[in-house]
Formats: C-alpha cells, structure tokens, sequence
C-alpha cells in the first residue's frame, strides 16, 4: 500500500509501505519509514520478530509466575505448613489435610511419609490445570 506523510510526488506514486500480519497471534506490524520496499520489509519483519519474542517471553513468565503463586500460597505468619504435636505423636501437613502418628519416625529423617502425598497432590493440581487449558 502507500506510504502517507511528507514526500511529495514520490509518496503518491511508490507503494512502498508494507504491513505484516502474523495470523497466529494476530499482530500486526506496518512500515513505511524507507524510499524502498524491500527495505520496509526486511524492517517490518525484523520488528515482528521482535514483537512475537517480547509476546511469548511475557507468555512464559505468567506461566512461571502463576506457578511460584500456587507452590508458595500466600506466605502469610498465619500459612502453616506442618504442625507437629509431641504429646500425641502426630504430624499435620496443612496443605493437604493429612494427619500421621509417626512424629518419631519424621524426627528421624523418614519424610517419605510426607514427601511423597505432596508431590501426588501438586501433580493432580497440574493435571486438573491442563484439563482446565484443553
């Protein structure tokens, strides 16, 4: 298409303004800075480039955010983790709700007890999340 603004005869007569559309994200880039079009183009391309790039590292960190957000929880004093109770014995994981009387063992090192319901819990929470995406 033509070029608009200052330039005379030239600018009426040249179609050396360019616009690029990339159809999967739908951005579009136009250009109409040279006298000459393959230079607009070569421009228009570098700058969708640039823009795509920008659009998919923004993409990529929400995700990366929104992933710290859910395993951390609020961080609040009040957040608990874990409650151990020494005169019953029991270990209380807050996060999911479950209660073991192996407070002995825990203290020991043996936090497989522990460890393992977490990891299930945080790859359901993953799995229900890409459900949620589909």
């Amino acid at each position: 298409f033509r070029s608009s603004g200052a330039g005379g005869q030239h600018v009426n007569t040249t179609d050396s303004a360019i616009r690029i559309t990339h159809l999967p994200t739908g951005i579009v880039v136009e250009c109409q800075d040279e006298r000459s079009q393959h230079k607009n183009k070569a421009k228009a391309l570098s700058v969708l480039g640039a823009r795509i790039h920008a659009a998919e590292m923004a993409k990529r960190q929400q995700a990366e955010a929104s992933t710290r957000r859910n395993l951390l929880g609020s961080g609040d004093r009040s957040d608990r983790n874990r409650t151990y109770n020494f005169p019953q014995g029991r270990v209380t994981d807050h996060r999911i709700n479950l209660t073991l009387y192996r407070l002995d063992e825990t203290m020991e090192g043996k936090l497989d007890l522990l460890i393992e319901p977490i990891v299930q819990e945080y790859q359901a929470d993953q799995l229900a999340a890409l459900a949620e995406q589909d």
